[in-house]
């Protein structure tokens, strides 16, 4: 069983970066697809990077190309999301998923129950 679990967020200033996490204690996302959406409150949930289970091919949103770069490690049942040169557009709380197909709609089938990340300009 997939269990998730997201860490790293925190209050950072604009052009600031943090490292956001998510472990899988169930140890069983090694063959599945991994990604990161965000949720800002009152909008919907978007997504920001995917990865294959491989890590061979990565999917990024427009708003984040160039700043952010998804990773796994599956030795450890590791996501990363890392997130350079911050805006205040980036503030949302940050959830990492997981499901055997890989894609930006956010039809996956486990989550985990988010992290926040605030920036401040």
């Amino acid at each position: 069983q997939v269990q998730l679990v997201e860490s790293g967020g925190g209050l950072v200033q604009a052009g600031d970066s943090l490292r956001l996490s998510c472990v899988d204690s169930g140890r069983s996302s090694s063959s599945y697809a991994m990604a990161w959406f965000r949720q800002a409150p009152g909008r919907e949930r978007e997504f920001v990077a995917a990865i294959s289970w491989s890590g061979g091919t990565t999917y990024y949103a427009d708003s984040v190309k160039g700043r952010f770069t998804i990773s796994r490690d599956n030795a450890k049942n590791t996501v990363y999301l890392q997130m350079n040169s911050l805006k205040p557009d980036d503030t949302a709380v940050y959830l990492c998923a997981a499901d055997r197909v890989l894609g930006p709609l956010p039809a996956y089938d486990y989550w985990g129950q988010g992290t926040q990340v605030t920036v401040s300009s």
